[in-house]
């Protein structure tokens, strides 16, 4: 593709991030909050990582599709992510969920959320537009992505990241030729198939989809139209698609921006329990997968004007120390010992605590003498001192929520029933 090509499309390309979403198996982490705008690396809402992409791809015709529990989502892209300069018609839009005169409903699935924001998207005349989730924590170069889009002449582009295919059943996954044209799809499939020359690798779906405009317009009224359909992409559009339409998948790891100390695509679902803690605790790690220290293609966030991270006292039987861990701004460690853990923004760690592989969200109070192991701490729970928890399955799995892997979630909930 011409160089001229590549630099302008991204300009007359429409971003649209699916950030609606509730993330049940996320417990009472998400309860009052859409997954999307959940804490993640001490200082950072899952959201940023795919508005950064945007940003540092090029691509800043930019909105945001919210539902589930968006106020503290609404808040932070306003106090963070209103930095693109209008007059150069660069923006960051808010659509949420609204009622209107031919449809009084909430979204009924992906497809659904952007087809009832049709006339909005048509309002700026795009000649693409790209479909993302907002509650995937990657770094992808979105323009390689869009180049293979325009070279194949695709009515419609799917992200994939190649898998085990044994791993690959609780996925999307395209069955492909030796050009990567869709020539099958099965959605959480049990014998997913392979790709050509790699029959035990499959291509997942990542949820990242790239449509001409005027094409996806079409398939949506059309979708509207069929009562039988769930209307979501992976269930109900792309099945109809893919015999009819010339539909194409792209590698992620042609745009994937990897680690170089560490390479190899990096893409996390974190709507687990588990899920989010791993990520979480992987960036402790002397050389993690996710580099969060690469300037070249940095993370943005709303940064909150706090003080620096505290470490307190040094007596022989009581030290402030934090070792293999993320601590981050305002939090204070007086006394306690914190091991490849993760503490988020205003967390107080008090005298001869400690913490191993443990999460400890916003606000979180952790008293003394308390010994939290492979624990997750939601924001602003008070955890009472001498508490212990990590170290005794089934007295965990009474009093708190602990998953098959052996993570626990401490919730101020679950702390006020015992």
């Amino acid at each position: 593709m011409p160089l001229r090509e590549t630099y302008l499309t991204p300009r007359h390309t429409i971003s649209v991030i699916l950030a609606g979403g509730r993330g049940k198996r996320l417990m009472d982490l998400t309860d009052h909050l859409a997954k999307p705008g959940l804490d993640f690396a001490g200082k950072y809402k899952i959201i940023d990582f795919t508005l950064s992409n945007c940003i540092n791809s090029g691509f800043r015709r930019i909105a945001v599709l919210t539902q589930y529990n968006s106020h503290r989502l609404l808040e932070h892209l306003q106090f963070g992510w209103t930095f693109l300069p209008g007059r150069l018609n660069e923006y960051i839009h808010v659509w949420p969920a609204q009622q209107s005169l031919d449809k009084d409903a909430w979204y009924s699935g992906t497809a659904d959320a952007i087809y009832q924001n049709l006339s909005n998207i048509q309002a700026f005349e795009p000649e693409n537009v790209m479909i993302l989730a907002g509650d995937h924590v990657y770094k992808m170069d979105y323009k390689y992505f869009l180049e293979d889009h325009l070279n194949a002449n695709a009515d419609m582009t799917i992200a994939c990241l190649e898998v085990p295919r044994l791993s690959a059943t609780g996925f999307g996954v395209a069955g492909v030729d030796e050009q990567d044209r869709i020539t099958s799809w099965v959605e959480k499939s049990p014998n997913p198939p392979g790709i050509p020359g790699n029959p035990e690798v499959a291509l997942a779906s990542m949820g990242i989809y790239l449509f001409k405009a005027n094409f996806l317009r079409e398939v949506l009224e059309q979708d509207a139209q069929d009562r039988d359909s769930g209307h979501d992409f992976g269930t109900d559009l792309i099945p109809s698609l893919v015999p009819r339409a010339r539909v194409f998948a792209h590698r992620f790891d042609r745009s994937c921006v990897q680690n170089p100390l560490r390479p190899g695509p990096y893409w996390r679902d974190v709507g687990t329990l588990d899920a989010y803690w791993e990520a979480n605790i992987d960036l402790t790690h002397a050389v993690p997968a996710l580099n969060l220290y690469d300037q070249a293609w940095p993370i943005y966030s709303y940064i909150e004007p706090l003080p620096p991270a505290k470490f307190v006292h040094s007596d022989p039987h009581r030290q402030g120390v934090g070792i293999n861990s993320l601590i981050s701004a305002g939090c204070i460690v007086s006394g306690a010992n914190v091991r490849q853990s993760v503490l988020f923004t205003n967390a107080r760690v008090h005298s001869h605590a400690r913490l191993e592989e443990t999460l400890v969200l916003p606000g979180a109070d952790i008293g003394e003498h308390a010994r939290l192991r492979r624990c997750v701490v939601a924001p602003d729970v008070r955890i009472p001192e001498g508490l212990v928890a990590g170290e005794d399955a089934e007295a965990d799995g009474d009093r708190f929520y602990r998953t098959p892997s052996g993570v626990t979630l401490i919730s101020q909930r679950m702390l006020d029933r015992l």
